[in-house]
């Protein structure tokens, strides 16, 4: 079993800069896909980022597309989302996740809870115009 950390959130002004942190460990082998999705205050969950074991297959919600970059070091076990020209609408709860394979994609363009296997206690963010 997997466990996920995430660490990073805080507040911060429109415009500025966050980078999230997502740290796995347990049996992470067959943690193909990474990713992130959010949940913001009276909204459903969305999916963020997504990035592929390999590193060079990622996937983001059109919302953050040219502003937030995924990352991870499979040698730390770490999933990274750094997160930039930040607006209000960008405040809520961000959650790291393993997610089942074959929903890559799907992850960020059209999420869904059964697309996860396992998922962190979230870290959360605030964005103030």
């Amino acid at each position: 079993q997997v466990q996920l950390v995430e660490s990073g959130g805080g507040s911060v002004q429109a415009g500025g800069s966050l980078r999230l942190s997502c740290a796995a460990s347990g049996y992470t082998y067959n943690s193909v896909f990474m990713g992130w999705f959010r949940q913001a205050p009276g909204k459903e969950r969305e999916g963020v980022a997504i990035v592929h074991i390999g590193g060079s297959i990622t996937y983001y919600a059109d919302s953050v597309k040219g502003r937030f970059a995924i990352s991870r070091d499979n040698v730390k076990n770490t999933v990274y989302l750094q997160m930039n020209s930040l607006t209000p609408e960008d405040t809520g709860m961000y959650y790291c996740a393993v997610v089942r394979g074959g929903y890559g994609r799907a992850f960020a363009t059209n999420f869904s809870d059964t697309y996860l296997e396992v998922s962190g206690q979230g870290t959360l963010v605030t964005v103030s115009a």
